[in-house]
């Protein structure tokens, strides 16, 4: 079942923006509760990342009844022989819990290349940041491009922390050892918003270790439309892999502070 990415870019925006409204009104009633929780006591989900989810479900088996889906939640329940979804239906659980308004949807495509189409929708101020293969990076249908920055002294960095307390031990270290040397870092909760936020050049760079492909599948995307580097951190000491992000011209300095 074949499709342009174009067409893939408009069925994942079709998604998100379901899921998104559906959590936009849950946000505002309020009162949502974790119902358990996945790697650790600190990682919690929602009931409204499981209705989230399973309202993507829905509709991309309708859409794409031959593709794949692998989702947060729900992991890889159902296999197909055609592309393969990627979705994170509530990315920010913890802020949406406690009501900071730091939270959003992301939806991704992917073949055997990599990322064909995605998007990254933050209802509660109703931008749906989106890219395909081979074409821009787009903030409500107009191109945005990543920052410019050179120097680490001047650039914003955005990051976040795992939930395992080993891992965050780890993580600290590269902060203290990073933050005397870049402009500032900025730890908001949402790492698929970061990554979107910076394809439209909010932050200079970013990285994280720990991320899951749903966190990153459709910002990572998003990112390599906007012009700026992506790349891979391996597994280090103990420390999960992870991803670091920024201009072409920072990206070794950056990769060097926080491998």
């Amino acid at each position: 079942m074949s499709a342009s990415p174009t067409a893939l870019r408009l069925i994942a925006a079709e998604a998100a923006r379901l899921a998104g409204e559906l959590l936009r009104e849950r946000f505002v009633a309020g009162g949502e509760q974790a119902v358990g929780s996945k790697s650790s006591s600190t990682d919690p989900v929602s009931e409204a990342d499981i209705a989230a989810e399973q309202a993507i479900r829905e509709l991309l088996a309708n859409r794409r009844p031959d593709d794949a889906i692998l989702g947060e939640e729900g992991g890889e329940t159902q296999q197909g022989e055609g592309l393969r979804w990627i979705v994170d239906p509530l990315d920010g659980t913890v802020n949406f819990l406690f009501a900071i308004p730091q939270w959003c949807v992301s939806v991704a495509v992917h073949d055997d290349d990599g990322g064909l189409a995605g998007v990254v929708f933050d209802p509660l101020r109703d931008e749906l940041f989106a890219a395909e293969r081979g074409g821009p990076a787009t903030l409500n249908g107009l191109p945005v491009t990543g920052s410019s920055c050179g120097r680490l002294s001047s650039a914003l960095v955005a990051t976040g922390f795992g939930y395992e307390s080993s891992v965050r031990e780890a993580q600290a270290a590269v902060v203290a050892r990073a933050l005397p040397l870049v402009r500032d870092i900025r730890r908001m909760g949402s790492a698929a918003l970061d990554l979107a936020w910076l394809a439209a050049g909010r932050y200079d760079a970013y990285y994280e270790r720990g991320v899951k492909t749903w966190d990153i599948a459709a910002g990572a995307l998003l990112c390599e439309c906007a012009g700026m580097a992506v790349r891979r951190l391996p597994e280090r000491d103990g420390a999960p892999a992870g991803l670091a992000v920024a201009p072409p011209g920072l990206i070794d300095d950056l990769a060097a502070l926080v491998e």
